[in-house]
Formats: C-alpha cells, sequence, structure tokens
C-alpha cells in the first residue's frame, strides 16, 4: 500500500467505505477509546474537526480495544456515548484491531509509513494520532499524551 486511500474500512453502522472519499483531504486518523484517560480529547478532536473541516481536515476516529479492554462496547454503544458526552460529529468507525496479527491493513501501512519512537511500529496507547497530506501520505505520528490542539500548527501548514 502506498497511500492510505487503497484501504477500506467499516463504519460504525457496518458498511464498507474506500479511504478513496477522503482524497484531496488532510487526514488526522486516531484510534480511540471510550474508557481511557485519554478519553477526554475527543473533545479536542471535535474542536479540531469543527475549526477545519471546511478548509479540509477530516477527523478519522477508529475505536480499539487492544489496550486495557478500554473500548468494550459494540459499535452502536460507542457511537452512543460518542454523541451523548463529546457531541462527535467527525467519522467514526467499526472498532479494529491496531496491532498484531489482526492489525487493521490501514494500521499496519500508517505503523509502516511513520514508525514510534525509536523506529517501533506498534501503537503504545490509544489516541495515538497521525497525520495524513491531502496526498494519502502519511506525514507524522503523535504520542496518546498530545493533545488535538497542540496540531493545530501542522494541520495548518497541510491546509
Amino acid at each position: 500500500m502506498s497511500t492510505v486511500y487503497q484501504s477500506s474500512v467499516k463504519s460504525l453502522d457496518g458498511s464498507e467505505q474506500s479511504m478513496g472519499v477522503f482524497r484531496g483531504k488532510v487526514l488526522l486518523i486516531v484510534n480511540v477509546a471510550s474508557r481511557c484517560g485519554f478519553t477526554p480529547q475527543y473533545a479536542g478532536l471535535e474542536a479540531l474537526w469543527r475549526q477545519y473541516r471546511d478548509r479540509g481536515l477530516v477527523v478519522l476516529g477508529f475505536p480499539c480495544n487492544q489496550f486495557g479492554a478500554q473500548e468494550p462496547g459494540d459499535e452502536a454503544a460507542i457511537g452512543q456515548f460518542c454523541r451523548t458526552a463529546y457531541d462527535v460529529t467527525f467519522p467514526l468507525f467499526a472498532k479494529i484491531d491496531v496491532n498484531g496479527d489482526d492489525a487493521h491493513p490501514l494500521y499496519r501501512h500508517l505503523k509502516n509509513a511513520a514508525p514510534g519512537v525509536l523506529g517501533t511500529e506498534s501503537i503504545k496507547w490509544n489516541f495515538t494520532k497521525f497525520l495524513v497530506d491531502r496526498n494519502g501520505e502519511v506525514i507524522a505520528r503523535f504520542a496518546s499524551a498530545t493533545k488535538p490542539e497542540e496540531l493545530v500548527k501542522d494541520i495548518e501548514r497541510l491546509l
């Protein structure tokens, strides 16, 4: 895979969607969880989405239960939680694995294109963020502790 557009993903309602629908957009791809210490970052991600979507930013949330079982619900529960607790309106997708043999192909590509500390590819925790340019190229990887608002300069540079 040379760009993120060559992957397909499942939305929360289970429908298959090509990542190609996001061609020409700046993407912020995040593995999310509803029972994590970083869960309040949903508010910051939503703020970025609302502030920059008209300029071409799309925030994409991929629920994952691989870190401390902090995303135990099904897709309906995840959607409900995100809407009621954080008024999330950015696109959310079906729960996936980001590490291991069953890691989603999108995440295999993201990790390979932007390795973490000391070149390690595995995702360390929930709310790891990947910034992708309008050509589908992975530009940067940010740790869970990096708050969404800290990404403003990087996002604006790509918009």
